[in-house]
């Protein structure tokens, strides 16, 4: 009996080895696209991970030119403890910092040295000379940082140590110094506040004017919200006639504790804190965020404990480097950027999951096919094997014994690529589950198909016409399934946006449309049959015959190209949508070739030759409906001259309405009871119904001025996202009202503290328009403070992102591995219904068909395939952006405030449905050629 079982498993063992040398190149077949597999999990996380941590550092990198995204600030205690030893209390950063812990601290570090500010004190000497001016206040502070974009033009930086009995020095900018009439080597006396309960007078400090400054140009975003340091600002007495003058000067290290020593209130001290993501930089964000929201609290927990409140101001006091200070406040702006960043982020990951699952959908499909072939070569012998007496079981533990041995072995070798190729260091870890389900997907595809093809028949004695009926019922139930489920699936993505399951809805689309073509071409072939019956010629005839004959065996093969072709004209589509709307994103940032912004009323400075200027104002008012007198507290009003901006923006649709309506802005003084024609946001006019609006604005030292805008038009959606807006309304809070009017009014409109300028700048020739040239105008028009964007230059950081530019690259890798994968299952299919061919083929040879025939014989068999299979890919790849529209943000891929409207890449659908029928030639001419060789012998027993 031992003997007996162990002849049988050599038997067994010999069978195994003799078929898996016959079967040794689907087997491979198998071994690569399992290996394909498991080497993308583990190396397409990887690289995808390295294209958002780039992403997230070139917006965190963004962000921190502009601002710092987090800062600590406290008051030292003046009046509760020792003198201030501001040196100390300005090198506590990073102590304050290492309380987020070892992990999250190593990636916010103190930027520089720490600063402090004064509040706005009264100069008493010297009165400027401008005699209107009743009253000048001035700030003091400390920013190290400033040393390094800006330069003396007289005198020099203001000390960072006073002698003993010294007096402290300040440095003022020239704008500030002419308005004060001094010069280096003046003093100011100031009267700092009284501090209440402690002092019956205001502290009084002499400061010495060290040196005079100016801006340097290319700062980038340092002068944003530090204006002041540069430019005084002027403001309505309260009580009298007149204006208050507010200055601003830098001050040494040691002035507060000079300040302090005088009795003066302690100023606020600011910490700005630099994040440094380096390798995964993304989950050093998110591990950086959690402890950074609770610093605060933290902080103020542990440095406020048991000492006490002061006895001033009744606040808690803290112990900073062993100085009494208040409360810390920390104010961070990264958290908020990083929830910007994962919304965009799942974003790009929705539309990355379209094309990741059609790809695995393909691969899954050529094993399919590529177990099917395997399964009909050897459909004699395990007919024979069968009818000898062996068992289902047996048969499909033989058929996988090989395969179980070969799909592990696979994954293995394609997980240890994939690790090897994968970047290290970044975000994106590779994913062992996907690929761990995507093997045991495919050694499960070998049994299964295996028992159905090797198992019993459950009614052998059934009639024919009811096994008919039984299978026409069904298909009809799985077809009508798979269109459920594909309209199910389309209203979810529709109603609740993109995830992780929901990746798969263009798959189902795919089945759907492929269900739909197996329907309807089928019958256009059988009328196609129709026609060539009553011809003469057999070829066409006989062709459309095999043709209809196949076409139902044909669904993987077409449903594999129909995926591939559908992926790639989408991932062509969305390409071509973000590469055409670049442009339009940076116009909006822009405004024009080059723009640049100022805080307050600022009047250009001169013009460059070849360069076209135009100036938009942007105020912030009250608006008084005449009508029924409702008032609208903020409104945003900017005055442009119309001329001027069609001279900037030819083009622009919104100049020329402008124009049109409120025609060229008068030269001469204006009148300032004529009503202003202006344009108005819809949500502005919607309650405007007869009459317009009035405002009231304080002048400088006389009387209140009042204007009237009458409305002659309204904005539409499209002029509100015209580009020459694009620089103002970055700067108003979304949803204010919004007007525009002409620059008549600008001159009328008293200057406010809220005001801003913008510059649109146009080059008129090559020279003109480089980005050097334009940020030069700039600069001499509006100042080194000014924010300038160079359309260019926005153009080529939108290219440069690292989202846009991971989709793309993961889209032409998706869409290139699909299409090889889906030529290798329509290679097998065709394998697969290649003997009936040749059959069909050679009775026709034997029967006198010549060789030029037989060739357009097996075209003509193929090319419904290819037909139904472009005009499915090409419907599936334009339906499905159409379906998904809601949910296909791309605004923020191409940087504009409108979703760019869908293009279609027409170049790459034709170069797709070339490349099929190229296939299908190619394959026709293989079969041509094979059958040419074949004598006559051969084609007699084939037929």
């Amino acid at each position: 009996m031992t003997r007996r079982a162990g002849k049988g498993a050599a038997m067994t063992l010999r069978l195994i080895r003799r078929e898996t040398r016959g079967d040794l190149p689907l087997l491979v077949c198998l071994a690569v696209l399992v290996l394909v597999l498991a080497a993308l999990c583990a190396w397409a996380p990887a690289l995808a991970g390295r294209q958002e941590d780039r992403a997230l550092r070139q917006r965190v990198e963004a962000a921190q030119a502009q601002t710092p995204l987090v800062t600590m600030s406290t008051t030292p205690a003046v009046f509760n403890g020792p003198r201030v030893d501001i040196g100390r209390l300005l090198g506590a950063g990073r102590t304050l910092t290492a309380r987020l812990g070892a992990p999250a601290a190593a990636h916010l570090t103190p930027e520089g040295d720490a600063g402090y500010d004064y509040s706005q004190a009264a100069l008493t000497l010297p009165h400027p000379p401008d005699h209107t001016v009743t009253g000048t206040r001035l700030a003091l502070s400390y920013l190290p940082s400033a040393r390094d974009h800006l330069r003396y033009v007289s005198g020099r930086a203001p000390a960072d140590s006073t002698p003993e009995g010294g007096v402290p020095q300040v440095a003022l900018s020239q704008a500030t110094a002419a308005a004060l009439g001094v010069g280096a080597g003046s003093r100011l006396s100031v009267d700092f506040a009284a501090t209440p309960d402690v002092q019956d007078t205001p502290p009084h400090v002499t400061l010495l004017v060290s040196g005079i400054y100016r801006p340097t140009g290319g700062a980038g975003g340092y002068w944003t919200g530090r204006e002041s340091l540069d430019r005084p600002t002027r403001a309505p007495a309260e009580r009298t006639a007149g204006t208050v003058l507010s200055v601003r000067g830098l001050v040494g290290r040691d002035t507060a504790d000079v300040l302090s020593g005088a009795g003066v209130r302690g100023p606020l001290v600011t910490w700005q804190l630099r994040a440094d993501l380096r390798g995964a930089a993304l989950d050093e964000a998110r591990a950086l965020s959690g402890p950074l929201a609770g610093l605060g609290a933290t902080l103020n927990a542990d440095l406020c404990q048991g000492q006490g409140t002061d006895f001033v101001t009744g606040d808690v006091i803290c112990s900073v480097a062993g100085q009494a200070t208040g409360s810390v406040l920390v104010v961070d702006s990264l958290t908020p950027l990083l929830a910007s960043f994962t919304a965009q982020d799942h974003q790009a990951r929705a539309l990355a999951a379209f094309a990741v699952d059609a790809l695995a959908a393909v691969v899954l499909a050529t094993v399919v096919v590529a177990v099917r072939l395997l399964l009909l070569r050897r459909r004699a012998h395990l007919r024979l094997q069968r009818a000898r007496g062996a068992s289902t079981a047996r048969l499909v533990l033989v058929r996988c014994a090989v395969a179980w041995t070969v799909v592990p072995v696979a994954a293995l070798a394609g997980w240890a690529v994939g690790r090897g190729l994968a970047p290290g260091g970044t975000s994106g870890a590779p994913r062992p589950l996907p690929a761990a389900v995507a093997a045991a997907v495919v050694a499960a595809t070998v049994p299964l198909m295996t028992w159905l093809a090797v198992r019993e028949p459950r009614r052998p004695g059934r009639p024919r016409p009811a096994r008919r009926r039984t299978a026409a019922l069904r298909r009809a139930v799985l077809e009508v399934t798979v269109l459920l489920a594909a309209a199910a699936g389309v209203v979810a993505l529709r109603s609740q946006g993109p995830d992780a399951i929901l990746g798969a809805v263009p798959v189902l689309v795919a089945l759907a449309v492929v269900v739909v073509l197996l329907r309807c071409y089928p019958p256009a072939l059988r009328l196609l049959l129709r026609r060539t019956r009553r011809g003469r010629g057999t070829v066409g005839f006989v062709g459309a015959a095999r043709a209809a004959h196949d076409a139902p065996a044909t669904g993987l093969a077409l449903f594999v190209l129909v995926l591939t072709l559908g992926t790639a004209v989408f991932g062509g589509l969305v390409q071509r949508t973000i590469g055409d709307g670049l442009p339009g994103g940076a116009a909006w940032a822009a405004g024009a070739d080059a723009s640049a912004t100022a805080s307050g009323h600022v009047t250009p400075a001169g013009s460059t030759a070849g360069i076209r200027a135009a100036v938009e104002q942007l105020h912030t008012v009250s608006l008084v409906r005449q009508a029924d007198g409702a008032l609208t507290t903020r409104a945003a009003v900017i005055t442009v001259d119309p001329g001027r901006l069609v001279a900037v923006a030819p083009r622009s649709p919104l100049a020329r309405v402008l124009l049109a309506e409120l025609g060229p802005t008068p030269a001469g003084r204006p009148d300032a009871h004529a009503p202003l024609p202006s344009f108005l946001s819809p949500g502005l006019r919607a309650g405007e119904h007869a009459g317009g609006f009035t405002t009231s604005l304080g002048a400088e030292g006389q009387p209140t001025v009042d204007l009237t805008f009458a409305p002659v038009g309204t904005l539409t959606a499209a002029d509100l996202r015209d580009p020459l807006l694009g620089p103002v309304t970055a700067r108003i809070p979304a949803g204010t009202p919004l007007l525009v009017t002409t620059a008549t009014a600008d001159r009328l409109m008293p200057p406010q503290s809220t005001d801003s300028t913008v510059l649109l700048l146009r080059g008129d020739s090559p020279a003109t328009a480089t980005p050097a040239a334009l940020r030069s105008a700039a600069t001499r028009a509006l100042g080194p403070l000014a924010r300038i964007r160079v359309r260019a230059e926005e153009l080529s950081a939108l290219q440069d992102d690292g989202l846009t530019r991971g989709l793309g690259t993961l889209y032409t890798t998706a869409s290139a591995l699909a299409a090889l994968s889906g030529l290798l299952a329509l290679a097998l299919e065709l394998a697969l219904a290649a003997h009936e061919r040749g059959r069909t083929t050679a009775f026709l040879r034997t029967l006198g068909l010549g060789g030029g025939e037989a060739g357009a014989l097996h075209l003509l068999q193929l090319l419904p395939l290819a037909v139904a299979s472009a005009v499915g890919g090409t419907v599936l790849g334009l339906l499905e952006p159409r379906l998904t529209a809601r949910t296909l943000d791309l605004r923020q891929f191409t940087g504009g405030p409108a979703q760019p409207a869908l293009r279609t890449d027409y170049g790459l659908l034709v170069a797709l449905v070339a490349g099929v029928t190229a296939l299908v030639l190619a394959a026709a001419a293989t079969e041509t050629v094979l059958a040419r060789r074949r004598r006559l012998g051969a084609a007699l027993r084939l037929s």
